[in-house]
């Protein structure tokens, strides 16, 4: 995801964001694409030897009914968007967490893919935000949520937060209206979760995701005005390489 680096597994994703500056440059296509990711710097090698990386299509899940429901304790605040040159990145003020498993992961930042990143039985949604979050001893954990217009209906949270896009590299935008990263989270929790990695270089593996089964609906022009920034910002799906795929429910 968009929400990367060693570093970011002690500081978080927007620490990830600075060092995969200062890192090789890479994008989503041509000749610094995924594909060679793995190639434009000896600190992106996992990217292409990595045994357990993300994202992967989310198909055959073992049901585990001993899954505790995820735990999530989001509080209403501003945030900072930024556009890292990949993605937009939501930076939050701190207070925000999620327990899954027992443990708690402090939510760091929230980001968005055109389309989305993860599959379910090899297809993909419109878009989706991953929402990064950080346990006390440095272990990274990243809830995603799929977006899908097959309604059109716009979301409230993407509606304050989409006015104030920055639409250009290296730019912030303080967003002073109150929102919650809870308006991402659909009725029905339910989830899939799998150990996997992060999505952009240098795809430090370590990572527990958790993608939330039921797709939330965006309208037609929120997806365009993403689009008009990042027309599109989505790692390919990776080898499953035999990793286990369990459901919640």
């Amino acid at each position: 995801m968009r929400f990367h680096h060693v570093a970011a597994l002690v500081l978080g994703m927007g620490a990830a964001v600075a060092v995969a500056q200062t890192g090789a440059p890479w994008e989503y296509s041509g000749k610094t694409g995924p594909l060679n990711w793995g190639r434009l710097d000896p600190a992106y090698k996992t990217c292409g030897s990595g045994s357990a990386q993300s994202p992967i299509d989310l198909r055959g899940a073992h049901l585990n009914k001993t899954l505790a429901p995820l735990e999530f304790h989001y509080k209403t605040g501003s945030v900072t968007l930024e556009n890292n040159g990949h993605t937009i990145v939501a930076h939050v003020n701190p207070g925000s967490y999620l327990v899954a498993g027992g443990a708690r992961y402090e939510l760091q930042t929230f980001e968005f893919h055109h389309p989305s990143e993860h599959a379910v039985k090899g297809k993909l949604t419109d878009m989706d935000v991953e929402l990064l979050h950080k346990s006390a001893d440095g272990k990274l954990a990243v809830v995603a949520v799929r977006f899908a217009m097959e309604r059109g209906d716009p979301n409230a949270v993407l509606a304050a937060l989409w006015p104030h896009l920055p639409k250009t590299a290296g730019a912030t935008q303080k967003v002073t209206e109150y929102v919650n990263a809870g308006g991402f989270l659909p009725a029905d929790r339910g989830y899939w979760t799998y150990n996997g990695s992060l999505t952009t270089p240098p795809c430090t593996e370590g990572v527990q995701w958790f993608v939330l089964e039921d797709p939330l609906t965006m309208s037609l022009v929120q997806v365009h005005q993403f689009e008009s920034i990042f027309k599109m910002n989505s790692r390919p799906l990776q080898d499953t390489h035999g990793r286990r795929l369990e459901a919640n429910e």
